[in-house]
């Protein structure tokens, strides 16, 4: 196990949608020890294989004591009811803004050994299950605030100290010029 250096936002592995795992071999069971280790090192409660630089549907979490993984996740929202907290990302770090997300949701999948795995969530589970599938699909949480708060947000994220030469900022569309011939 080793600890990885997490990925931040500018990255582009973090907007680019993971591919599936096929193999559930040493490789990804060392993915997995590596994830668990990186996020405890980190103090977060969830780390998404995109974010250690691994383009796999494989992530870890960590919440209200218990630790787990799922690879190949399929969420699924249960009910209608939403919550709204902060939230944060070992990606985005030193930042949390107020996050609409599902209450309850299902997720499906399958563990390390390839053996199936179903997990029900709430509340922080809930939004930890969702944070991390949205890294697998190259979303980040920033992406999910209501118009004004991402705003706010990617403008605050402008001057932030890891954020270089703003890398992650949208490009503009390119200035297409006609030719005279």
């Amino acid at each position: 196990m080793s600890v990885t250096p997490i990925r931040l936002m500018g990255d582009p592995v973090l907007r680019t949608p993971a591919a599936p795992v096929a193999d559930f071999d040493t490789e990804l069971r060392q993915l997995v020890a590596d994830l668990t280790e990186t996020m405890f090192a980190a103090g977060g409660a969830g780390l998404a294989a995109p974010q250690i630089g691994v383009g796999l549907r494989v992530f870890t979490w960590y919440v209200d004591g218990e630790v787990g993984h799922l690879v190949n996740p399929d969420v699924v929202p249960v009910g209608e009811e939403e919550q709204i907290d902060a939230e944060g990302c070992l990606s985005i770090p030193g930042y949390r803004w107020d996050c609409r997300r599902h209450l309850h949701v299902v997720a499906s999948g399958w563990n390390m050994h390839g053996d199936p795995v179903r997990i029900e969530g709430s509340e922080l589970l809930a939004r930890a299950i969702q944070h991390e599938t949205d890294h697998l699909d190259g979303v980040l949480f920033v992406d999910r605030l209501d118009p004004d708060a991402r705003a706010a947000a990617l403008a605050e994220l402008e001057a932030a100290e890891w954020a270089g030469m703003a890398a992650w900022l949208p490009a503009p569309p390119p200035v297409v010029k006609v030719s005279p011939h």
